[in-house]
């Protein structure tokens, strides 16, 4: 198990399901975690998370917005510290396809997905330059290939080029950055969609040649290495944790293949 005593954690988009299980995996490993949300029940996640014993601490802020982002990131370092890893997780989409989308749409969720990460990265850079340090971004298989949500699908795309531009310019600093694409997550996000299917997520596997759809765990497992020592060569990199969705269509190989493996 990887040891993260000393270190710093900064998460982004901590009162999701996701976020938050990022924020008890490097919290159970010993980091001192800072949770960044723009939702107030934050506040309330970081008080669960010091009253299980783990150094923690919140902040409110609107990633798409650079000020909110320098104020609260300065707020965690003063209650934490400075960042050792900085996780950009916080990720919205807005409209399922490029009818529903407008201007504004658009705009938001760039600025959600895209923008906000660089924003949450610009305010930690100066002192892991001094230090070093490891950021994991987390994308999507929309980055990867057309599944709809067209300006979600956009930014995660040019998230995956940002993450390689920070890899190139600031390995010389000993500053890594890496990626994680997930497909489908079990996460609180899917809840309005059983409600009215209760059976979607069940009938979504058969599109996944492991058969099962990722639980945030995964993804938080994927984190930590990725911002561990164990992966001290490893920079730029793309790592899809998708349970073998972009690995090939399986209901498309059965079909063509007539095969019933």
């Amino acid at each position: 198990m990887t040891d993260f005593k000393g270190k710093v954690v900064l998460v982004t988009g901590a009162a999701g399901g996701i976020g938050q299980e990022l924020c008890r995996h490097f919290g159970a490993r010993g980091a001192a975690v800072g949770a960044l949300d723009r939702r107030p029940e934050v506040e309330d996640f970081a008080r669960e998370l010091s009253a299980g014993g783990v150094s923690a601490a919140a902040a409110l802020a609107d990633i798409s917005k650079i000020e909110e982002v320098r104020k609260a990131i300065d707020a965690l370092r003063e209650a934490i510290g400075d960042a050792d890893v900085l996780i950009n997780n916080a990720g919205v989409s807005a409209r399922s396809s490029l009818d529903a989308s407008t201007p504004e749409t658009w705009r938001s969720d760039i600025d959600d997905n895209l923008n906000g990460a660089y924003h949450c990265t610009s305010a930690v850079l100066p002192a892991m330059k001094a230090k070093g340090g490891a950021i994991v971004n987390i994308g999507s298989v929309n980055g990867l290939t057309s599944l709809g949500d067209p300006a979600y699908s956009a930014a995660k795309a040019g998230l995956i080029s940002f993450t390689r531009s920070l890899a190139m310019e600031y390995g010389r600093c000993g500053v890594r950055a890496n990626i994680i694409c997930p497909g489908t997550v079990r996460t609180p996000l899917w809840r309005h969609r059983t409600e009215r299917n209760p059976e979607i997520l069940a009938e979504l596997v058969k599109w996944y040649p492991l058969q099962r759809i990722a639980e945030p765990a995964d993804i938080a497992k994927a984190a930590a290495f990725l911002a561990s020592d164990d992966a001290a060569a490893i920079t730029g990199a793309l790592l899809p944790v998708d349970c073998g969705l972009t690995a090939g269509n399986i209901v498309m190989s059965r079909e063509l293949t007539l095969e019933t493996f």
